[in-house]
């Protein structure tokens, strides 16, 4: 089917299935022309059509990030929630600004927890050596913020955020402070299952965290 045909049968779909069909066989094309089309469809309310486009998205890497930085609908919060999940996919640290800035101050806790996995995922590799240091003690600092945040999934995925941090970890200072909180929240979070997690990241870290 060529390129045409697949956006056609995205206008021409008659029910959720269909459309996230058609979205699928768009993202599956992997054709750097359906970018903007695969971030429209973040705004379809349609899950299925959703999850297709942020894979296909992240199967584009780094031409879709900004795309997906310049196209966020600030109006919609699934939206939102779903690019983020598109950019931690693909972890260019051309997202962490955005990252760090949602993780705090969105009102809305899917978009939160969203950038909260997504700052664990960044490729630090990418960045300019000379900036890591500071741009990971940056992350670190809004990851130990949000564990405290009211909703038990923002801080589930802040406690995934801090594990995948610390694996890549260059500022060695800062490890202690970041197993010590791990330990406290294992200890005194109210939830169970985030209680379970923290215990879980601070075991798999323990080891040259002195």
């Amino acid at each position: 089917m060529i390129f045409n045909e697949m956006l056609q049968a995205i206008e021409d779909a008659d029910s959720a299935v269909k459309l996230a069909d058609a979205i699928k066989l768009l993202a599956e094309s992997e054709n750097l022309e359906s970018i903007p089309h695969l971030i429209r469809s973040l705004g379809y309310n349609n899950p299925g059509a959703a999850v297709a486009a942020v894979d296909g998205l992240i199967a584009l890497g780094e031409p879709s990030v900004l795309p997906l930085l310049e196209l966020l609908d600030s109006y919609n919060y699934s939206a939102r929630a779903w690019a983020l999940r598109a950019l931690s996919g693909i972890g260019d640290p051309r997202s962490l600004s955005l990252l760090l800035d949602t993780a705090q101050n969105d009102f809305a806790l899917s978009v939160r927890r969203a950038a909260a996995r997504g700052l664990g995922t960044i490729k630090w590799e990418q960045m300019d050596a000379a900036e890591v240091p500071t741009a990971q003690a940056q992350v670190l600092q809004v990851l130990l913020e949000i564990c405290s945040d009211p909703e038990w999934v923002v801080r589930y995925s802040a406690i995934t955020g801090v594990e995948r941090l610390l694996q890549g970890l260059v500022v060695g200072n800062v490890r202690k402070v970041a197993i010590g909180l791990l330990a406290k929240i294992a200890e005194c979070d109210e939830d169970l299952t985030v209680r379970s997690r923290a215990e879980l990241a601070g075991s798999r870290n323990a080891t040259g965290s002195a």
